[in-house]
């Protein structure tokens, strides 16, 4: 559902600027002065000639207008949205871990690095290159868990 209203939002604003280009594009005409016209040999031109390079003008400046809110739209994608759509992270740690607190730093072999923020515990052995899962919560939280029978550390992303 969010990501039908994140498309439903994008075709809307579009379509917003679209409307917004074609009524803030100015005749070439009107922009340049009669010396400006005369200096480019635009005041050489034909009516239908005239008519066809304001159109021209006035399609690119729609496509610039679309082309930027496409651009927009792409770095703001839904799962860039705080808690949509986004996915457990499976990994395994680089390294051993007996422990953690908060400011431990966990490099995952998929190159991810994520800090503790909140929680801590000792692990009565050390486990070398455990198996994890990044866990994501409500309003952007993570949780890392290095085993389903321990508490997990409430993370964040650092790389």
């Amino acid at each position: 559902m969010p990501a039908k209203f994140a498309l439903a939002l994008a075709l809307l604003l579009s379509a917003s600027l679209t409307a917004i280009a074609q009524q803030a594009y100015v005749n070439i005409e009107q922009r340049l002065t009669t010396e400006q016209l005369r200096a480019t040999g635009l005041d050489t031109l034909s009516p239908a000639q005239l008519e066809l390079l304001n159109r021209l003008l006035r399609d690119d400046l729609v496509e610039v207008a679309k082309a930027d809110a496409s651009h927009r739209e792409d770095k703001r994608s839904p799962a860039s949205y705080i808690g949509l759509e986004d996915g457990p992270i499976k990994s395994r740690l680089k390294g051993s871990v007996n422990g953690w607190e908060p400011g431990t730093v966990f490099e995952l072999e998929n190159g991810q690095q994520w800090k503790v923020l909140k929680g801590s515990m000792k692990l009565r052995k050390p486990m070398d290159a455990p198996e994890i899962v990044v866990v994501p919560g409500v309003a952007g939280r993570w949780f890392l868990q290095v085993d389903e029978d321990l508490p997990k550390a409430r993370v964040y992303r650092i790389d």
